[in-house]
C-alpha cells in the first residue's frame, strides 16, 4: 500500500462516521383517508428531507399490510411505511429513521405504538412520554429511543 492509498483510507475511516445521513431513500406510506395525523407526520418527514409517497387504502388493506410486515396489534399505530427495507409504524421521528438507515440493524423496523401526544404528527400542545421500539421477527422489541 502506498502512502497516498494509506492516507485516503485513514481519512475515510475518520470522516465517514461523522457524515450526516441524508434522507435520500423514498418512504412509502400506507394510511387511511380519514387520518389527519398521518398527513402531519408525512409533512414532518418531508421537512426532514425525505421523499414521501402516500397512498390511501381501506382499513382492511392497511391491517393486512401490518400483519405482512410482522407487526402485532400491540406494536401497531395508524399508518405503516416502508423505507430501505424496513417497516416504519406510527409516529416515528425522522431522526430515528435516519439513524436506522445509517446503522442498518438486523430488525424488521421501528414502531411508536399507539398515537402518543407530542410525537411527530401528534403535536396538540400536550406531550406524553413515549418510546420508539426496534422490532424483530416474532414481535420481540428493544427500546431504540425515549422521549419525555
Amino acid at each position: 500500500m502506498n502512502r497516498r492509498a494509506f492516507l485516503m483510507l485513514t481519512l475515510s475511516a475518520t470522516v465517514l462516521p461523522i457524515v450526516p445521513v441524508r434522507a435520500t431513500e423514498a418512504i412509502h406510506v400506507l394510511k387511511t383517508s380519514s387520518c389527519g395525523c398521518c398527513n402531519a407526520w408525512i409533512t414532518h418527514l418531508r421537512k426532514a428531507g425525505f421523499q414521501v409517497t402516500a397512498k390511501d387504502v381501506p382499513m382492511a388493506v392497511l391491517n393486512q399490510e401490518k400483519l405482512n410486515a410482522g407487526l402485532t396489534p400491540e406494536l401497531s399505530s395508524c399508518h405503516t411505511a416502508r423505507v430501505g427495507g424496513y417497516v416504519i409504524e406510527g409516529h416515528v421521528p425522522a431522526d430515528d429513521i435516519k439513524r436506522l438507515l445509517l446503522e442498518r440493524p438486523d430488525a424488521l423496523g421501528l414502531t411508536v405504538p399507539g398515537m402518543p401526544e407530542g410525537s411527530p404528527g401528534m403535536e396538540t400542545g400536550e406531550t406524553d412520554a413515549y418510546e420508539v421500539l426496534l422490532f424483530a421477527k416474532g414481535g420481540t422489541t428493544t427500546v431504540y429511543a425515549r422521549y419525555s
